[in-house]
């Protein structure tokens, strides 16, 4: 499924001329077939999906190091390629719903919590919906405040 989606989108790309779009695609389409011929099987959706969600990551982190570096066009073409990339995920938590997440799973934990199980509990909860970092940023904040 996901597959034909990038599929239908490349296609669109193309007869739309976008080529950062075109690129983006093709570059998602061969990570993937990649990671098929990798593994010697059909990638479940969820496989597909982890593969987009590592090129996004990679693109944060390549803007960050851009605009570090003050390469502000560069940064611009990473942040437009995430975004063509986030289409294809799943809809991602707000803070607050993430918040509400976090403080639910915490306090069925017995005390005291340590960092370590907290994060395996929350992150068992909200894989694919959020970004790990920001998770660890407010279960730390949580855990502070116990």
């Amino acid at each position: 499924m996901l597959q034909s989606k990038i599929d239908a989108d490349l296609k669109e790309a193309m007869k739309a001329r976008d080529q950062v779009r075109v690129d983006t695609l093709r570059m998602l389409r061969s990570a993937i077939n990649y990671r098929r011929i990798e593994v010697g099987h059909e990638l479940s959706e969820d496989e597909q999906l982890e593969i987009v969600r590592k090129q996004v990551k990679q693109r944060n982190d390549a803007i960050t190091e851009y605009e570090r570096a003050a390469r502000a066009e560069a940064a611009a073409k990473e942040t437009r390629e995430r975004e063509i990339l986030q289409a294809f995920l799943p809809r991602q938590l707000t803070r607050e719903e993430l918040e509400g997440v976090v403080r639910e799973a915490l306090a069925g934990l017995p005390r005291p919590l340590d960092r370590g199980m907290a994060m395996k509990v929350v992150m068992a909860k909200v894989k694919g919906v959020a970004d790990g970092r920001t998770v660890a940023e407010i279960v730390n904040a949580e855990l502070a405040r116990s």
